[in-house]
């Protein structure tokens, strides 16, 4: 049940972005932005990050949702579940790696993060880009694990694979269209 009294007693993001549509609209069209626009990253890579941050995270309903999405786009099913059990022998391209280091050590200690973190990114192969998008997608789910759980936002698994439906077909703008609807 979430913490706001004004939303449903079953109530999810899209309730909570429905009733602050003010600030949730911008954050919705920087999720697009980010996690749908041209970038070294695909689709299914940026949503497995999201995953991987939220699963670090222990935060159920963005990690239940991104998995199942970053599945909708190819990554393999269990893969999420390998990762945050040891990312070293998870069966992934090796030049995900550095990137997925990267993100948990952002996430768990981001004081620590060096220039050999992020050498070892560009070392696999990716960009400068690539590594601002990386270190864009982990920041932007560490902050919608802490809104999350901070509304006490749940969900069950069923509506893990709606959500996912919806943002694999739609992208976060479709998220748009259904609060600017309200």
């Amino acid at each position: 049940m979430p913490f706001l009294k004004s939303l449903p007693e079953d109530g999810v993001l899209l309730d909570v972005f429905k009733s602050f549509p003010t600030t949730a609209l911008p954050l919705i069209q920087f999720h697009e932005a980010l996690m749908r626009g041209p970038s070294q990253f695909s689709v299914a890579e940026r949503e497995l990050i999201a995953a991987y941050v939220s699963g670090l995270n222990a935060c159920d309903y963005c990690h239940g949702v991104h998995t199942a999405t970053a599945e909708a786009f190819g990554i393999t099913e269990g893969i999420l579940s390998d990762l945050l059990s040891d990312l070293e022998s998870a069966d992934i391209d090796q030049k995900l790696k550095p990137v997925l280091r990267y993100a948990e050590k952002l996430t768990k200690t981001p004081s620590r993060v060096t220039q050999d973190d992020a050498d070892a990114v560009v070392a696999a192969g990716w960009s400068d880009q690539a590594l601002y998008e990386a270190v864009s997608v982990c920041a932007l789910f560490n902050f919608m694990n802490r809104l999350v759980d901070g509304l006490g936002i749940k969900a069950e698994s069923d509506y893990f694979k709606f959500a996912a439906q919806r943002l694999s077909e739609g992208g976060y703008a479709a998220l748009e269209k259904l609060i600017e609807s309200q």
